[in-house]
């Protein structure tokens, strides 16, 4: 709708008469009666000329959300402000009229009022790259008609969210919404699947049972990977979109499918007519509204989002979560994401699991996600906990504090760790050749048995093993 507010009334008698031949729905109005048309018509576009209180200015910033063209060139210093889409003049020119309409109409669908990140609007649709705010704008156009919708992608990009969200934003939003996944049910059970059968139509079926048509009724049903259908029931989905009635399975009784239709893919339909294993004229039928679902390479600023709402997603799952630094953030970004969104929640999972409650830098990530070449943090610890470390690697068992009393099988050990010299010894090297010193004579002593040189040492099997591949004691 278009007010036109001038006191110049002839003026504005005119500019409606031209609009009206148009085809473009007007109305005049006054100062005092706009707020009330600005409520009656939602988002209206207002045409502004002549005032008598000369307030054009205050008006204008009045309704930021409201776009503006300004009639006559005394009102041009105007168009510095945001909402002022531009400006008409006399004689009215249907080509510039109709063009600067246009971008009015821009300004209301864009704005960012309406940037959706209300969750009630788009459930689980994240993000705020251009590429997203276009998908919840095709979202938002095709959900309140009921125009059958294709949504295309590769795998892993949350088709299914997009089509949860044309549901939910719908007329039909109080009604069931039913996903199907046409690539996961063999071809002689989908037709009984989609429609139902009745009791005895084929061996095994013992009773009468509802199809994801029926169970769909009033609602939404959502085909997934449509790409994977055989052709034969290509046939029959065709023969119930065109006719809007289908027969259960061994029935006779005409049903009445009152059920919108959503189907997605990640193949090339277009590729499959050309090799004879899609069907053109269903292509057709279900590709009405087109919905290109972005990859994720293709939105790679969206995932510092999908990051938080993955990880709270898993917290509420598992009691646990995980943060990324932001160097972690970028690395990412730089990943190619065969997988999409999935690859990224599989990500987030398997972080949890190694540093539950921690902080992820891009040396903590697997390698295929390290894109920064960053130094991974190396902590140096006092003398006294390195020397602590060395004696149990020696003892096996863990060194003990003064005032504990040694195992009785190292009591000889203690004995002969021998007396410090006058002029200090380096411990660490002293107490690395004595361990290397100890474990030779042990594996001479049985020969490299190693099991029986571990016994005597007084450690585990596989410790022992850990330590000559340290220092390369082996027989050779």
């Amino acid at each position: 709708m278009i007010l036109i507010l001038d006191d110049n009334t002839t003026r504005a008698q005119g500019l409606s008469s031209a609009l009206t031949f148009v085809g473009e729905a007007n109305e005049l109005t006054t100062s005092g009666d706009l707020c009330a048309n600005i409520d009656k018509h939602h988002e209206p576009i207002i045409v502004l000329g002549a005032l008598n209180n000369g307030e054009h200015q205050q008006l204008i910033k009045a309704h930021p959300e409201l776009p503006f063209l300004l009639i006559g060139e005394t009102l041009k210093p105007l168009l510095d402000i945001a909402n002022v889409i531009g400006l008409i003049t006399e004689p009215f020119h249907h080509d510039v009229t109709t063009q600067l309409l246009h971008d009015c109409q821009q300004y209301a669908r864009m704005k960012p009022t309406q940037s959706a990140h209300n969750p009630k609007a788009f459930n689980g649709l994240v993000g705020d790259t251009e590429a997203v705010n276009h998908v919840r704008f095709l979202i938002s156009q095709v959900a309140k008609t009921e125009a059958n919708v294709l949504i295309l992608g590769e795998s892993g990009t949350g088709k299914e969210v997009v089509a949860r969200n044309v549901h939910l934003l719908s007329g039909r939003s109080s009604g069931p919404f039913v996903p199907v996944n046409c690539g996961a049910i063999p071809g002689e059970l989908l037709e009984s699947e989609l429609f139902g059968h009745e009791k005895g139509a084929f061996t095994g079926a013992i009773s009468a049972r509802k199809g994801r048509f029926e169970l769909a009724q009033g609602g939404t049903l959502f085909l997934d990977e449509i790409g994977d259908m055989p052709l034969q029931m290509q046939v029959k989905l065709l023969r119930v979109l065109q006719e809007r009635t289908y027969e259960r399975v061994g029935g006779t009784k005409a049903i009445q499918a009152d059920v919108r239709v959503i189907a997605a893919t990640h193949r090339n339909l277009e590729q499959m007519i050309e090799a004879g294993d899609f069907r053109e004229d269903l292509y057709y039928r279900l590709n009405v509204f087109p919905i290109e679902n972005p990859a994720l390479r293709e939105r790679g600023d969206d995932i510092g989002l999908l990051l938080k709402e993955l990880t709270k997603r898993t917290a509420q799952q598992s009691g646990q979560s995980v943060k990324f630094t932001d160097r972690a953030i970028e690395s990412l970004k730089g990943h190619t994401w065969p997988g999409n969104i999935r690859e990224l929640g599989n990500l987030v999972e398997r972080m949890v699991i190694m540093f539950p409650d921690q902080v992820v830098d891009v040396p903590d990530l697997p390698k295929k996600y390290q894109h920064l070449d960053v130094e991974a943090f190396v902590p140096e610890y006092p003398e006294e906990l390195l020397e602590r470390q060395a004696l149990n690697d020696i003892f096996g068992e863990g060194f003990v504090d003064d005032d504990e009393q040694l195992p009785a099988e190292h009591e000889s050990a203690a004995d002969n760790i021998g007396v410090l010299p006058d002029d200090g010894v380096n411990l660490k090297e002293y107490l690395a050749e004595l361990e290397v010193s100890l474990i030779t004579q042990a594996l001479e002593r049985y020969d490299y048995v190693v099991a029986r040189a571990a016994e005597v040492l007084g450690v585990r099997r596989t410790t022992l093993v850990e330590k000559m591949k340290k220092y390369n004691l082996n027989r050779d």
